[in-house]
């Protein structure tokens, strides 16, 4: 009733084969930690200067280098892999991509296929200026559709970054059948440092759901800095493992029965009224 998870820290940097060599590294040290499961963080494959940098590496679904990665590396390590994301191509619209995030079982087969809905265009203030973000430029609004997916940890709910800060998907993951979530990420080091982990421990209390956070960490091309501080939390809100800064592995072990346990005894999913 136990399982071995983990979130992959990475610094992306805009060298597609570069970080799919450390991707590789990272998911086989997480294999022989015992994970069944791991999860890479929001633009693992590619982090450029500019959103739009992107679109040189767009893939349709189901072929190119990063998804034969994926599929290669989940088969030749017996492991669940969550691409993060990935640029995927959009049908007839050379000017953006789908952020997708791609769920591979042990056998190499793609399970599960999200597109991120909500998009990051804000206006941040870090050291006196103003960062701006605008991910729809360059990136196309996925389906509205809760995405969930069997795994040997339990039933995964799909989401990526800024759709932390929207409760309503992750109730709906919940109320699905979802017993734990993932949010892979790319969260700036201004915006986590002041809401990383509250929003996250929030999600996990707020749906009695086990969270995986995989993020990003320090400076990337074009001077983006992320916040780190990838994290596996149970569905108590308990930190289980967290790594602050620098590329590496988060292990923890999470426990089905006692998530049954904590369900029953505090049933406050079945105490909705709204």
């Amino acid at each position: 009733m136990t399982t071995t998870v983990a979130a992959i820290q990475m610094n992306s940097v805009a060298d597609v084969a570069a970080n799919l060599a450390a991707a590789k590294r990272l998911l086989t040290e997480a294999a022989a930690g015992g994970a069944k499961l791991a999860v890479l963080p929001e633009n693992f494959a590619f982090m450029g200067a500019h959103e739009a940098a992107k679109l040189v590496h767009a893939e349709p679904l189901g072929s190119g280098p990063i998804q034969s990665f994926l599929a290669d590396t989940a088969k030749a390590l017996s492991m669940w892999i969550v691409g993060g994301t990935i640029p995927l191509a959009v049908p007839d619209d050379a000017r953006k991509v789908y952020a997708a995030s791609l769920v591979f079982n042990d056998q190499g087969q793609r399970v599960a296929h999200y597109d991120k809905i909500h998009l990051f265009d804000v206006d941040v203030l870090r050291d006196g200026k103003t960062e701006s973000y605008r991910e729809s430029n360059s990136i196309a609004f996925g389906s509205v559709s809760p995405t969930f997916t069997e795994t040997p940890a339990g039933v995964l709910g799909l989401s990526v970054c800024y759709d932390l800060r929207f409760p309503e998907l992750y109730r709906s993951l919940s109320s699905q059948g979802a017993q734990l979530l993932c949010v892979p990420s790319a969260f700036t080091e201004k915006t986590g440092e002041a809401h990383w982990e509250i929003l996250l421990r929030a999600r996990a209390v707020e749906n009695l759901c086990a969270v995986i956070a995989p993020n990003q960490t320090g400076t990337h091309a074009g001077g983006r800095r992320t916040w780190g501080h990838s994290m596996i939390i149970s569905p108590w809100g308990e930190i289980l493992a967290q790594r602050a800064e620098g590329e590496g592995v988060v292990l923890a072990t999470l426990d089905a029965e006692a998530q049954t346990k904590v369900r029953s005894s505090f049933p406050s999913l079945n105490h909705r009224r709204l």
